[in-house]
């Protein structure tokens, strides 16, 4: 069982009409929007974490490279070379 815990938030009058209306056109309340907002930034930390993770394997994976194994201009715009 997850526990809820409350926060307080201080923002602008305007700020606030602006989320009320917005969360009445999306049927939902201010609260569960924040909620949601916050939820995604975990989910974004993990989901970055994990391709960082995926990077460093690619990475480790490279044995060697040198600027001299790249195409040439030619062959990279797959011109014919004369």
């Amino acid at each position: 069982m997850s526990l809820v815990k409350n926060i307080t938030v201080s923002v602008s009058d305007h700020v606030y009409r602006a989320a009320r209306i917005r969360a009445a056109e999306r049927g939902r309340s201010v609260s569960a929007m924040v909620g949601e907002y916050l939820s995604s930034l975990s989910e974004r930390e993990a989901e970055f974490a994990r391709l960082e993770v995926q990077q460093y394997e690619v990475l480790g994976e490279i044995e060697r490279f040198s600027a001299r194994d790249r195409l040439n201009r030619d062959e990279a715009h797959d011109r014919a070379v004369r």
